[in-house]
């Protein structure tokens, strides 16, 4: 007894075929809109003569920055710790392994989702003993509406160009082939652009009399981008 074997399938034909031609188009969709989270990073600093007194005013200042971002309550999303370090600078002149100080940093972010409490958050936590404060940095969630939004413009406007295709050829589509992320055909894509605005602001030293007058920071929109590919079939145009 004998077998026959399996056929191996044939080659796909990429342009399609004189009765079912195909079409490949790219779908774009750009838009710009409001950000849902601002990031705010604090950097706590200290210096002393010996370890225990730099620790000491380094953690006295980090409470003082935690339990002021926790007053604002629901406007801040998200308080973590980042790192912190104590380190001893050896003096400049002399033998041995003197040492002239030690410094010590702790870095916190801040996530806010309400735009209104940010500005005078920054005010008051730049307004502190050696308190650094950096941003704030627009941004929108990954899963944010937006992202899919965008998708749903790329897809019709896919399906828009090919239409016109067809159309130019005194025809219409027939069926969707195909339809797929750039990245997934490992093609070059132009990555989303999340628009971030920096601010910088440095804490007094000694301190000031009155509370400084709160930043007035404007959301910085965001721009987001989507891409695909999709291939569809025609019917024959007559040529």
């Amino acid at each position: 007894m004998t077998f026959a074997a399996p056929e191996e399938p044939g080659p796909a034909v990429p342009y399609g075929t004189p009765d079912a031609p195909r079409i490949a188009v790219r779908g774009e969709a750009h838009l710009e809109v409001d950000p849902e989270i601002a990031r705010v990073g604090v950097n706590v600093s200290a210096r002393g003569r010996d370890r225990r007194s730099a620790l000491d005013d380094l953690t006295r200042r980090n409470t003082a920055v935690l339990d002021l971002v926790r007053s604002y309550g629901p406007a801040v999303e998200r308080l973590e710790t980042g790192a912190f370090s104590i380190a001893p600078e050896p003096a400049r002149h002399g033998r041995g392994e003197r040492v002239r100080t030690y410094h010590g940093a702790v870095h916190l972010t801040a996530e806010l989702t309400d735009f209104t409490a940010l500005g005078e958050l920054t005010t008051r936590l730049a307004d502190l003993d050696l308190t650094r404060v950096d941003g704030p940095w627009w941004e929108l969630r990954p899963g944010s509406p937006a992202h899919r939004e965008a998708r749903r413009q790329a897809v019709r406007a896919a399906v828009q160009r090919a239409k016109e295709y067809a159309e130019a050829l005194g025809t219409t589509l027939a069926a969707l082939v195909e339809i797929a992320d750039i990245d997934a055909e490992g093609s070059a894509s132009f990555p989303p652009y999340a628009g971030r605005a920096r601010a910088a602001a440095f804490g007094a030293p000694g301190g000031a009399p009155e509370e400084a007058a709160p930043l007035d920071l404007e959301p910085q929109r965001q721009h987001v981008h989507a891409q695909l590919n999709a291939r569809f079939t025609m019917k024959p145009p007559k040529l």
